[in-house]
């Protein structure tokens, strides 16, 4: 039976490991927690990018090197597949291990109903992650495709490259052994437009989940908890369940912590789903009648305006401190 904790308890933590903290989009809660069932021969299923379908797709994994590629944010839905049924043999093939699921609140509220069908709960931790919406897949992959076309093979991505720091994340892929800026990609991301129509009346936005943890960004730590701020990324850990409680137990000595609470970890995807943008229908029917390249270049190009007053604030952290 999985109990759930009288109060939602709230942390902020970040690997000790610095190399791994580098690689992680934020804190490395997610490598902090499979560290757990790998380094006791369990199973984690998660999502991994598949760079010959350019598609992000759920995997079953028992080993750090293929958890490690499965690290950072990806702005692209994650293909579930059949994943459920390959946890659901792997968990009756190892009848003495436990698994870990990392996904979505969508996708993490499937795999729990799932397994509490199939009597497979209680040896399931069930972890899911703040989102922001899920972007449409096909968007995503015709406009890797035109870059494939113009430069060649993507070997590499990442969405939250931290080289100008957390706050700062940097999206690039390597493509024919260069480097190619995401931004454009990540601009329609953030405009809401290409999110799939249930994200926008997502029941999961919300402090109060039936999962045993809650991972994402600790945004705003530097206003909230100024001590504990780190330009590499802080992680928010929300526990749900006594099970979850124990797991963080467990990754304590590997990471730096601070308690905190729903009040100070406040984001907008904790307490509503991104609203639905004005513009969205105008987005589909030039995509629609025009193609990949014309919505690109009309919705994902940042104005020099807005360039400017990004670099402003930029100066105005750095002269701030942080």
């Amino acid at each position: 039976m999985i109990n759930s904790l009288p109060k939602t308890v709230v942390y902020g933590g970040r690997l000790k490991d610095r190399a791994a903290l580098k690689a992680s989009s934020s804190g490395g809660a997610f490598t902090a927690i499979s560290d757990v069932f790998l380094n006791r021969h369990d199973a984690v299923v998660c999502s991994t990018y598949n760079y010959n379908t350019n598609q992000q797709e759920f995997v079953l994994i028992e080993s750090i090197e293929d958890r490690n590629k499965a690290r950072g944010s990806k702005y692209v839905q994650s293909i579930p597949g059949d994943i459920f049924m390959k946890a659901e043999t792997w968990l009756k093939d190892h009848p003495q291990n436990n698994l870990l699921f990392v996904g979505m609140g969508c996708q993490a509220a499937g795999f729990l109903k799932y397994t509490e069908v199939k009597g497979l709960r209680d040896r399931v931790i069930v972890v899911d992650i703040i989102c922001h919406g899920s972007p449409s897949p096909k968007i995503w992959r015709e406009y890797a495709e035109n870059i494939e076309k113009k430069a060649g093979s993507i070997t590499s991505l990442t969405f939250k490259d931290k080289r100008n720091g957390w706050n700062s994340p940097t999206a690039v892929a390597i493509v024919g052994g260069r480097e190619v800026s995401l931004r454009q990609y990540v601009k329609l991301f953030y405009r809401h437009s290409v999110l799939r129509p249930s994200c926008y009346k997502c029941p999961y936005a919300t402090t109060e989940r039936k999962t045993d943890i809650t991972i994402g960004d600790f945004w705003h730590i530097e206003d909230k908890i100024p001590t504990f701020y780190e330009k590499l990324g802080t992680s928010l850990f929300i526990i749900h369940t006594e099970r979850g409680a124990k797991i963080f137990d467990a990754i304590k000595r590997s990471i730096d912590w601070v308690e905190s609470n729903t009040q100070d970890c406040w984001q907008k995807n904790l307490e509503h789903p991104t609203e639905y943008p004005a513009g969205r229908e105008e987005f589909w029917r030039d995509y629609k009648i025009s193609g990949i390249e014309y919505v690109i270049d009309k919705y994902g190009n940042v104005s020099k305006m807005v360039q400017m007053k990004q670099k402003v604030k930029k100066t105005l952290k750095k002269l701030r401190g942080y």
